[in-house]
């Protein structure tokens, strides 16, 4: 049976140009495993863009496909994964966005693309802990991230890891998807910080 991949938001905000190429390359101190080399690490992750940077990257290359309020990136970035842009209307508002779809699923662009206007069409403004953990993923430096070695057991190897600075214990690193409210209220940006938790759907 046939299971899609998380659809996902790993950026909160309209990413600047910087940190658009920034997250394309959120993933490029993962080890070349099998879901770095098929794609899977990336398949379902989007974000929203700028008009200008989507408009941008219309122009760098001839589509692969234009659909309406979508397109997709001929270079694919890993097996059958590329980018697709999206231009959507979301309460009575134009916004642009970029995911990472798995063009071997016809299906997965449109999925996409219901995700990302359902998640943006919330009454309130709320991150669950997934996205609160994935923003600081994606707002982290490459020198203050990385993917646990050595120094863990072997069954957390490979697994996103970030430095925290307990006051007592100086530096240290620790698995992200370990860290407490406190921390991850701590590596947020201040205007992220207060919003209210919502429910992973």
């Amino acid at each position: 049976m046939f299971n899609p991949p998380t659809i996902r938001k790993v950026f909160e905000g309209v990413a600047s140009r910087h940190e658009m190429y920034a997250l394309f390359n959120r993933h490029s101190q993962s080890p070349f495993d099998d879901d770095r080399i098929s794609g899977r690490r990336y398949v379902g992750e989007w974000f929203e863009i700028t008009e200008a940077d989507h408009d941008h990257m219309f122009e760098i290359l001839l589509p692969l496909f234009y659909r309406g309020d979508m397109f997709a990136m001929r270079e694919f970035l890993a097996a059958s994964v590329t980018s697709v842009f999206f231009a959507l209307m979301i309460d009575d508002r134009s916004r642009w966005f970029h995911g990472y779809c798995d063009l071997g699923d016809r299906q997965s662009p449109d999925r996409m693309r219901g995700e990302i206007i359902a998640r943006e069409s919330r009454p309130v403004r709320a991150m669950n802990r997934q996205e609160k953990l994935d923003h600081i993923w994606s707002a982290t430096g490459p020198d203050f991230r990385g993917y646990a070695d050595g120094r863990f057991p072997a069954d957390l190897r490979n697994r996103r890891i970030v430095l925290v600075y307990p006051s007592a214990h100086g530096k240290i690193w620790k698995l992200l998807d370990d860290l407490t409210d406190k921390e991850i209220a701590a590596k947020l940006p201040v205007q992220f910080r207060l919003l209210p938790e919502t429910i992973a759907a």
